[in-house]
């Protein structure tokens, strides 16, 4: 379990250093846990703020290692390599979507409360 936590490290840091989306992603969630700390939301409101950043996180990471693998097996554009990395991007698209919605759901009433 050990080695396995220090890979997964390893594998965090290489995405942090190598991959932009992923540096956006981290930053956005900084951002995000220092709003949804701050702002008047439970704390269940508050890990569904939190908890939906990370899932984009965690989806661009899934995303990565498909087309690193794509990537690996062969730089020859190809229909399957194409279909690959397309659908892992959508999952990456979907997961925005699904953060941005859950955002503005819990954000939306408390902003109109104050203004």
């Amino acid at each position: 379990m050990i080695r396995a936590f220090f890979n997964s490290l390893a594998g965090l840091s290489w995405t942090l250093k190598y991959e932009r989306a992923i540096r956006q992603e981290f930053f956005v969630l900084i951002l995000g846990v220092f709003i949804a700390l701050i702002i008047p939301a439970s704390p269940l409101e508050q890990i569904a703020l939190i908890g939906s950043i990370l899932f984009v996180i965690i989806i661009e990471l899934i995303n990565t290692a498909i087309e690193k693998t794509v990537d690996r097996i062969s730089k020859e554009i190809h229909p399957l390599s194409k279909i690959a990395k397309d659908t892992a991007s959508a999952a990456v698209l979907l997961s925005i979507i699904l953060c941005v919605s859950i955002w503005l759901v819990i954000c939306l009433p408390l902003i109109k409360t104050y203004f």
